[in-house]
């Protein structure tokens, strides 16, 4: 079994940057990828970035650029860095784990981009 915990949304203004946390544990050994999605409103769930235990992060080409999704040595923390955020960006963020044939979502972090 996988917990997660988002951490780190905030009301911010346009323009700002914003980290967000997700904290793992549990069976961190039989993962092998991470990612963070996001849910605007009124709209489906959205891939922002898939962190894989070997090999590069892929990105979302529409947030290519602006985000940066990183994990620890450990796997047991991973992060999303969001530069020049937009109102376009308020969503509810999760982040996801998977291995073994298993998916693991935490309870997601709000994030509101407004002035």
């Amino acid at each position: 079994q996988v917990r997660l915990v988002e951490s780190g949304g905030a009301l911010v203004q346009p323009g700002e940057s914003l980290k967000l946390s997700c904290t793992i544990s549990g069976s961190i050994d039989r993962l092998n990828a991470m990612g963070w999605y996001r849910r605007a409103p009124g709209k489906q769930r959205e891939l922002i970035a898939t962190i894989f235990r070997t090999g590069p992060t892929n990105y979302s080409d529409d947030l290519k650029g602006r985000v940066t999704a990183f994990a620890d040595m450990d796997m047991n923390t991973m992060y999303l860095h969001m530069n020049s955020l937009k109102p376009e960006d308020t969503a509810v963020y999760y982040c996801n784990a998977r291995g073994d044939g298993s998916e693991y979502w935490g309870q997601g972090t709000q994030v509101t981009v407004s002035s």
